[in-house]
């Protein structure tokens, strides 16, 4: 059996064969150092941010570089004019949406007083816990008391 194998890889043929395997069993090695030992889908991901332009009030995602400058660069209005947004889980009657509405903190900009999502008129806070099974949603703006 090896010997009929031998003769065959003599051919041009087998030749071509065993160059076409070795191609895929370069292309399998260098797939697998890569999606080993690159960067982690986690570490991607921690890279891309939600931004919201302060004067139009839309959201926009940012690649995170060196280079990336703040306030980054807004495509909405043209200019520096995007901060980090913070995600907003709740509709007005205090149920759990299933999209989160990014939303541009007040003191991010250098605004005084709390922040209430546009959306849902809720209080919304720098690093805003995401819903928890069983836990209340944030006050609206009329039942929000601040700490004195």
């Amino acid at each position: 059996m090896i010997e009929r194998l031998r003769e065959f890889l003599r051919t041009g043929g087998g030749q071509a064969v065993a160059i076409g395997v070795g191609v895929v069993g370069l292309a399998a090695i260098v797939w697998s150092i890569r999606s080993n030992l690159g960067p982690s889908e986690a570490a991607s991901l921690s890279r891309e941010r939600l931004y919201v332009c302060s004067e139009t009030g839309k959201p926009f995602k940012v690649k995170l570089t060196a280079e990336t400058k703040f306030p980054a660069h807004s495509p909405h209005s043209g200019k520096d004019t995007g901060y980090p947004a913070e995600l907003c889980f709740w509709t007005k009657t205090g149920e759990v949406k299933k999209e989160p509405t990014a939303v541009l903190l007040n003191q991010a900009v250098g605004k005084r007083g709390p922040t209430f999502c546009p959306d849902c008129g809720r209080l919304v806070t720098a690093y805003n816990p995401p819903p928890m099974p069983g836990g209340k949603p944030p006050p609206t703006q009329a039942e929000y008391k601040p700490e004195e």
